[in-house]
Formats: C-alpha cells, sequence, structure tokens
C-alpha cells in the first residue's frame, strides 16, 4: 500500500511531514535526487529525464501512485508525462492543483468552466525554471479568469535552505519579496510555489504584510492525497515499507534531513 513522493531535493519533506500525519498507516517512499539537485535552474528536457528515472525507481518499490512534490518537475514534467509515458495501471500527480483549487474555492473534479473569482491579484514565489514554465498560470487559466498573476524567480532560496544557511534564505526571501512589490505593490494573495519554502513562511508573511492570504502547499496536498485515495483505493501499491532515498550521498544527507525536519531521518542510496 504504499505511495511515493519524489523532490530533487528536502523540500518535498515538508510535504510527507503532513501526508504521514494525516494518513499514517500508509508507508511512504520519498526519493530525492540530490545527485542533480537543485532542479530550478534546469531545462525543461533535463527536468523531464531525470523526473522520470525518479519516479520510475519509485515503481520499482512497489508505489503505483507518486506525487511530485517539487513545484519544477510539476511544471516542467508532469503534463508530458501523464501525456506520454506513465502506464495505464500507475499515477502520478502534482502539486500545483490542490493549491490552485484552494485559492479559487473549487472542489476537486470541478470540471465547470472558468469563472470569476474573488481573489484577483497574486504574487507567485517560485523556482527559476517554475516561473519559465507559466504552469501556474496554465492550470489557474482552467479554473479562473481575471487572475493577475506577477511572478517571482527566488533564486538562491533553494540551495540556502538545503545548506541550512537560513539567515541567508531569510535575507534572501525578503530580497524577492521587496522585487515582488515593485512589480505588484498590492497582492491579495501570495502562492509558494516550492516545498522548501514553508520553512520561510513566516517571513514571507512577514514581508508580505497584513491582508495577504499565503498559501502553503503542504497540508492542501496531504488532504488532497487522503481525498484521492478514499476516492482511488486501487492505486495504493504492493509496496508495504517505508524508505528514504537518494542519489546523494546518505550519511550527508540524512544529517541535513534531520536538521530540517528536527528528528532523525535515514537516507539509503537509491
Amino acid at each position: 500500500m504504499a505511495v511515493g513522493i519524489f523532490d530533487s531535493g528536502l523540500g518535498g519533506l515538508t510535504v510527507l511531514d503532513e501526508a504521514v500525519r494525516v494518513l499514517p498507516d500508509v508507508p511512504f517512499v520519498y526519493f530525492a535526487d540530490h545527485a542533480h539537485n537543485p532542479y530550478g535552474v534546469r531545462d525543461a528536457e533535463d527536468i523531464y529525464t531525470l523526473t522520470t528515472a525518479a519516479v520510475a525507481r519509485l515503481f520499482e518499490t512497489g508505489c503505483d501512485l507518486v506525487i511530485l512534490a517539487c513545484n519544477t518537475a510539476s511544471a516542467a514534467a508532469l503534463r508530458r508525462m501523464q501525456e506520454n509515458w506513465v502506464p495505464k495501471d500507475r499515477r502520478v500527480l502534482g502539486v500545483f492543483v490542490p493549491m490552485i483549487e484552494a485559492l479559487t474555492e473549487r472542489q476537486w473534479g470541478d470540471s465547470s468552466p472558468p469563472r470569476e473569482v474573488e481573489v484577483k491579484h497574486v504574487a507567485l514565489f517560485a523556482t527559476p525554471a517554475t516561473v519559465r514554465s507559466r504552469a501556474f498560470q496554465r492550470e489557474l487559466a482552467f479554473r479562473a479568469i481575471g487572475v493577475d498573476v506577477e511572478a517571482q524567480a527566488c533564486g538562491g532560496v533553494v540551495d540556502a535552505i538545503e545548506e541550512g544557511d537560513l539567515e541567508l534564505a531569510e535575507a534572501l526571501v525578503r530580497s524577492h519579496v521587496d522585487a515582488l512589490k515593485r512589480k505588484m505593490p498590492d497582492p491579495q494573495a501570495a502562492v509558494l510555489g516550492c516545498t522548501h519554502y514553508p520553512l520561510m513562511e513566516n517571513v514571507f508573511r512577514e514581508a508580505l504584510g497584513p491582508g495577504v492570504a499565503v498559501y502553503s502547499q503542504p497540508k492542501l496536498v496531504a488532504a488532497s492525497l487522503s481525498d484521492y485515495l478514499v476516492r482511488h483505493p486501487d492505486m495504493f501499491g504492493p509496496g508495504t515499507e517505508a524508505a528514504f532515498l537518494t542519489t546523494g550521498d546518505p550519511a550527508r544527507v540524512s544529517s541535513q534531513a534531520t536538521r530540517f525536519l528536527r528528528r532523525r531521518i535515514a537516507f539509503s542510496s537509491a
């Protein structure tokens, strides 16, 4: 009954932690591609190749359902994977749709035409590759009209968080928020479009100021996953063991992950 969660690094652990809380009886297999991290500065073809290789490895571990807890992979690779690569008896889901459903107040599976929504001015904070893909804007357009999205590529933030330099990460977040607000002075909502960013959520909130609704992914994605598995119990894979896999150095990654989640995490070689 295993479910896979993939990220290029440690950011997806924020989603995993919430998923484990919501679904404590489900064994999750987490795969981090530290050998090629970060994905946010790579081109779309490279991201697609790396993501399919990682998901194939998760399929091998007994996961029939894989969550791309990596916004860059969701943005640059997911649609192509779903259309041309994912086997019919497997599923790969991304992290954008739960966020957009919450933003537009639409239920999962609502296929009605896009409509006017209350939020008109949205700030998107994401990696350079996610911003270039315009995947968030494309998915939003399927559900809402009349929404102005201003995207800010947050270079350096993921690297700083992965290295545990939270002081640098905070300074970079404040700089990127300032840059965004020069383009969109009064956003109504802000989307944290990277699973690393919840660790800096309080900094984003403080820098954005009161009155800006901040949408962060872990709780939204975990709730959406729980709902999906209720409706699709056949998507539980045959795997029975939880695991943490990395293409990087397991000892180093385990140390970083333990610091990241403030509990002991032991990675093995993928």
